[in-house]
């Protein structure tokens, strides 16, 4: 069960070996065939929410085995713990995580022992190793608001949410194998265990834009007799061959195998992260190429190879992309080992342009949806800490940079719904949202980062919000408070309050979920906690994190948790019951420089609307004013 790659060279080795090999076999254009249609281009009419989570079921992250957390702690170099057949279950990439377990330890960290026995040298944390439900998206966020030109990667998201869309010279044709056996056709009531197939479209959509026809083969289990005739088949019919899935190095990763019983295998791992189990390969004079089963990793590996060996049938040099200055909003940790591409979000701040990193989960395909670029960190560097300035590669056009309003810090679902109000009413900018808590929201408007930020913060001393952290945080002035809504915080539990929770002080005993450090909601939980003469210590899955209120909602929904603090709002998309604790006050953070700034007044405007006042009485839990505080 150990990882068998070939290589792991840097990108620009990888590509001059494999570009040369197609020089030498004559590989060039051919003949032009009929395009298909798919949903990329097309553009949305109304806000689209999701209707499942991603993933949504609970699912290993790695090759390994699946174990309770509980029995592997204690486990060192020194006082290794031994697992039996009985304390795990193997599991690959991908499937559902067994009952009883929650964690997942990587193959390479087992000592096989005999009798099918292992050891482990350290232990796993609950949820280590998992995909837990709603990871990427969770059900009821909006995925796009009306007037969305639908790209390759939000075509990939709304299958991924459960929404199904399809869209449609002499361009070479490409064909495209889905493989696994966990993998099923788009549909909105996916069974547990099952992964929705979406690649093929998110690289569909990519292919069309770089004038190559795609033909999209069925998906084909996780047999090397069958993927052979699949790929017999492919090489047939088109010119170019891209396998998604099993280009890895697990028990059930034959394309690497696959290409060498028909052609050459030229790289088998190459330096770059996400899109390190690339194989790149030649069959018959036409390029096969693995690609990773992680939409993000597909996605680079796409970006960076297929995109080129496109543009080499066609005898066209590659497209230099463009590049934009900005400032780094939130530092970033990166590895000595790879090339890093990170999806960042990018808005213009004054006369700098502000570079927010997004989810770098190599499944977390809905980070795409969001990036404006790419931001690449070099394999010889550790990391770039915020307020430096980077160059990215534009995804977006350049000019949606200057008309892009940024806003930043706590979660709240009225923001989406404020953007979709603003996409009906056919204002000249678009709105930029990401979700960094409400202590993220004082660093990125004292940092010029952002033009406002949702805030909730409460003083302990004066059961106050906001006020306080302001003056500290800016005692020359420079921002401003300017009043949002009153917002019921309370416990989610599931429909019928099983663990028969009553109030906060319950959450000494049963299964709690967090939200991240400096968020708002994290600072009220700490709060009750004191007042309550609780220790974190003392509450099961405090260290639990999530990062918006429906993806606490999710995991309650799915049972990883039996209660979090939330909105109500969330609590209602999931139909879970609702213990309402306080009315506290979510305003919006101001750097003062933007108060009367036409995107600024636009987005308060849309705020106080009648219309977004219908949307948020629909939603549940938000008042006019603020009411009686925590």
């Amino acid at each position: 069960m150990k990882h068998r790659y070939l290589d792991n060279l840097p990108l620009p080795q990888a590509k001059a070996r494999f570009f040369q090999h197609l020089r030498d076999c004559g590989f060039a254009s051919k003949t032009e065939t009929v395009s298909t249609v798919n949903a990329c281009g097309r553009i949305t009419a109304k806000a689209v929410y999701a209707a499942i989570c991603a993933p949504h079921y609970n699912a290993s992250a790695m090759d390994g085995v699946a174990v309770r957390a509980a029995a592997t702690f204690g486990a060192s170099e020194k006082t290794p713990v031994t697992l039996t057949p009985a304390d795990y279950t193997v599991v690959d990439t991908g499937d559902p995580l067994p009952d009883g377990t929650d964690a997942v330890i990587m193959v390479e960290d087992l000592i096989d022992l005999p009798n099918g026995c292992c050891n482990i040298l350290s232990a796993v944390r609950p949820w280590q190793n998992v995909r837990q439900v709603g990871e990427d998206i969770c059900m009821g966020d909006m995925i796009a608001p009306c007037g969305t030109v639908l790209t390759p990667a939000l075509c990939g998201a709304l299958l991924a949410g459960g929404v199904t869309e399809t869209e449609v010279l002499r361009r070479p044709t490409v064909g495209i194998i889905p493989t696994g056996d966990e993998i099923v056709a788009p549909t909105a009531d996916p069974a547990r265990g099952d992964i929705i197939e979406f690649n093929s479209t998110v690289f569909r959509g990519m292919l069309e834009r770089w004038d190559a026809h795609v033909q999209v083969f069925p998906i084909t289990k996780d047999n090397k007799t069958l993927l052979r005739a699949a790929l017999e088949e492919a090489l047939r019919q088109c010119d170019i061959v891209l396998i998604s899935a099993g280009s890895s190095a697990g028990r059930d990763d034959y394309t690497a195998d696959l290409i060498r019983a028909l052609g050459t295998v030229l790289v088998h791992g190459i330096a770059i992260k996400p899109g390190k189990p690339a194989v790149l390969g030649e069959a018959q004079g036409k390029p096969v190429i693995g690609l990773p089963g992680y939409p993000v990793s597909a996605i680079v590996v796409m970006d960076e190879i297929v995109r080129e060996t496109v543009d080499l049938y066609f005898g066209r040099a590659p497209k230099a992309p463009q590049t934009v200055d900005g400032v780094l909003a939130k530092q970033i940790v990166s590895s000595l080992k790879y090339t890093e591409y990170v999806r960042v979000s990018l808005g213009k701040i004054g006369e700098k342009v502000s570079v927010s990193p997004l989810p770098r989960g190599a499944g977390v395909i809905s980070s795409f949806t969001k990036a404006d670029g790419m931001l690449v960190v070099d394999q010889n560097c550790e990391g770039i800490a915020a307020g430096e300035r980077v160059r990215v590669r534009l995804l977006c056009e350049p000019e949606l940079i200057d008309k892009t309003l940024i806003v930043t810090g706590s979660h709240d679902p009225l923001i989406d719904e404020v953007r979709d109000l603003l996409q009906q009413t056919g204002a000249p900018f678009r709105v930029n949202s990401t979700h960094v808590g409400s202590m993220g929201a004082i660093y990125a408007i004292k940092s010029g980062l952002a033009h406002l930020g949702g805030i909730h913060l409460l003083d302990t001393e004066t059961g106050v919000y906001n006020e306080s952290y302001v003056k500290k945080h800016f005692p020359d002035g420079g921002a401003v408070i300017v009043r949002g809504v009153g917002r019921v915080q309370g416990l989610m539990v599931k429909k019928g309050n099983p663990c028969g929770i009553q109030s906060f002080a319950d959450v000494a005993r049963v299964r709690y979920v967090n939200r991240q450090r400096g968020a708002g909601t994290r600072i009220l939980c700490d709060y009750l906690l004191s007042k309550n003469g609780i220790s974190p210590n003392d509450v099961d899955g405090y260290e639990n994190e999530e990062f918006t209120h429906t993806g606490v909602a999710a995991l309650i929904a799915a049972g990883n948790a039996d209660t979090g603090l939330g909105i109500l709002s969330a609590a209602k998309i999931y139909d879970l019951d609702f213990i309402p604790v306080c009315t506290e006050t979510y305003d919006f953070l101001v750097d003062v420089r933007y108060l009367e700034d036409p995107m600024v007044r636009a987005f308060f405007a849309a705020l106080r609307s009648d219309a977004c006042r219908a949307r948020l009485e629909k939603m549940g839990g938000y008042l006019p004013e603020e009411e009686t505080p925590c």
